[in-house]
């Protein structure tokens, strides 16, 4: 295909995206109530009530939420649409592992989605809501409240796809173990400067349950780079070499 059917192509599968998120999210929205219950529960210790403002802010509040809910129910099909969108630049062999990509990819951002619910969230808000005093006391919108957990939560369901995308980029060719291997100790100082912006606290202790488990899973990125490698490719370099 050339350049511009590339761009319709890709059209095409965005717009797959969106309808499926779409339907996620009216799948989701009756159950936005019960997910609300679940999403207030990490600061539930230090957060009393919830407050909103305006009258269409309840009403909003849920939409993001069935945005979440749509989010986790279309994950597996955007997976599919990207890895199609690439499948003609990985060898045939390695396109029948569709079910192995778009599998292991829904389960590591549930895993880091659960990861920054059950870990990171609860310090936070606590740390956080420990400023309060006789001067200051909290009243936590519901509509910010709401938004900060699902952008922790999106945020850490992204990161943890690490090892995901090292199978993908290396299978194209765009990155190998090596290259990660050499660069390892520049991603750890990314990974610190990501964990500090994605962390809502300012604590080290925050900082660095987020930012060791991306040190491991960048390590698992490099495993599974080596795995994957196109060995061919790599047996008739390290031949040139030789020679």
């Amino acid at each position: 295909m050339n350049f511009w059917e590339h761009i319709e192509e890709l059209r095409r599968r965005i717009i797959v995206c969106l309808i499926t998120l779409t339907v996620g999210m009216m799948v989701g929205f009756p159950f936005s109530r019960y997910v609300l219950r679940i999403l207030k529960l990490p600061g539930c210790s230090v957060i009393d009530k919830l407050v909103f403002f305006s009258p269409q802010e309840g009403f909003l509040i849920y939409l993001r939420i069935s945005f979440l809910i749509g989010l986790v129910l279309a994950f597996p099909v955007i997976l599919y649409q990207v890895w199609a969108f690439i499948a003609p630049a990985i060898e045939k062999k390695f396109r029948r592992y569709i079910l192995n990509f778009v599998f292991s990819g829904t389960i590591f951002f549930v895993i880091g989605m659960c990861f920054i619910y059950f870990i990171l969230l609860p310090p936070a808000f606590k740390f956080l809501l420990s400023f309060a005093s006789t001067e200051m006391e909290p009243v936590i919108s519901a509509t910010r409240y709401i938004s900060f957990v699902i952008a922790l939560l999106v945020a850490g369901g992204l990161v943890f796809q690490m090892p995901v995308l090292s199978f993908l980029f290396t299978r194209i060719g765009l990155i190998n173990w090596r290259f990660l291997k050499d660069k390892f100790k520049y991603a750890v100082v990314i990974i610190f400067i990501l964990a500090a912006l994605i962390t809502p606290t300012v604590d080290i202790f925050n900082l660095l349950l987020l930012a060791i488990p991306m040190i491991f899973l960048y390590g698992a990125s490099i495993f599974v780079s080596f795995l994957v490698r196109p060995k061919i490719r790599y047996e008739h370099t390290k031949a040139l070499q030789n020679i």
